[in-house]
């Protein structure tokens, strides 16, 4: 079997299963989350990695190097934050072609260090190696925060059924900025920006965390693909509902008809679904008014199963549930 047959998620499971069932008591979250969780003396460290490749991810004629550096610190963070902790040191390797600009160079990580800097996070190091195409791969650890001697975790197994389940910000900027790049215009614009300069909602997810969410998940492959990732781990259907979907107002005025999609499936956004219980996330509602958006509810059902409902109650079916990095689909970066 190709891995392009199998998936990026299907792979994920079929090398969940080689590696094993974690075998160090230290070792707390492995293989399945945003981040690998380890106990380390009194502390909970995190830690997460993300590639980003031309032709994949960006195309170099049209992405600005500083952009680059900045997105590929950013979506490391926003990893951290779905786990609720604290983002601490990075370590960089880079891809080079021969013919690399140096000043190219100093751009990306003008971007790199600008990210980090918003975060509170350090770059420490890395790789420099030769490639026949750029790529650059940022390695983020963090640490848990700590209440009475426990991590503050939020993780993508714990939903349960009758908890509500939200999500800060809104959605589908990163889709349609991608859309308005392909058709040319790559500066100035607002969608642009929200898909070249993510901004991961560190605070509200570390907020969150403090309240008591327990089940999280950053949205970059797409909402209801993201949320089907908590139903599968925590063997639970979710049900969501479109009118509540926060779809952001640029999204709605640019592309109308395509703006539910691109919200629920178009990836990137880079926002945070938490999932708990009702009065928890009435807390975290009331605490950032405006930030975060209650959807939907975590329900009996198949494991997996996300049902996006319209207001009467009917299925609605939005093509393409998400992003997956080895199946090819129409309209992916």
């Amino acid at each position: 079997m190709k891995v392009a047959e199998l998936g990026e998620f299907g792979l994920i499971q079929r090398l969940r299963a080689r590696i094993g069932a974690e075998t160090s008591t230290d070792l707390i979250v492995g293989i399945g989350d945003d981040c690998a969780v380890w106990r380390s003396g009194a502390e909970y460290i995190l830690a997460t990695t993300d590639a980003l490749v031309e032709g994949v991810h960006f195309m170099r004629d049209a992405a600005a190097w500083e952009d680059v550096g900045w997105k590929a610190m950013a979506v490391n963070v926003s990893d951290i934050a779905a786990m609720g902790g604290e983002p601490l040191f990075a370590l960089v390797t880079l891809g080079l072609p021969g013919n690399t600009e140096a000043d190219d160079v100093d751009a990306l990580y003008s971007g790199l260090l600008k990210c980090a800097s918003e975060y509170d996070c350090a770059l420490a190091g890395g790789d420099i190696v030769r490639a026949n195409e750029f790529s650059i791969t940022v390695g983020l650890t963090g640490k848990a925060q700590m209440r009475d001697g426990a991590p503050l975790l939020m993780r993508r197994d714990a939903a349960k059924v009758g908890d509500i389940i939200a999500v800060t910000g809104a959605l589908g900027g990163s889709a349609a900025g991608l859309r308005r790049m392909r058709e040319g215009i790559t500066e100035g614009d607002q969608l642009v920006s929200m898909h070249v300069r993510p901004l991961p909602p560190l605070g509200v997810a570390q907020e969150a965390a403090r309240l008591g969410v327990r089940c999280a998940i950053d949205v970059s492959d797409g909402l209801l693909q993201d949320l089907g990732h908590i139903c599968t781990m925590s063997g639970v259907s979710a049900d969501v509902r479109s009118a509540d979907v926060p779809i952001n107002e640029a999204v709605r005025s640019a592309y109308p008809d395509e703006a539910l999609a691109m919200a629920c499936a178009g990836g990137e956004d880079y926002e945070v679904v938490v999932v708990a219980t009702s009065g928890v996330i009435q807390a975290l509602c009331d605490l950032r008014q405006g930030q975060v958006t209650v959807i939907g509810r975590v329900t009996e059902g198949a494991a997996g199963q996300v049902r996006l409902l319209d207001p009467t109650g009917a299925v609605l079916q939005i093509p393409g549930m998400g992003w997956d990095h080895l199946r090819a689909r129409e309209g992916a970066e």
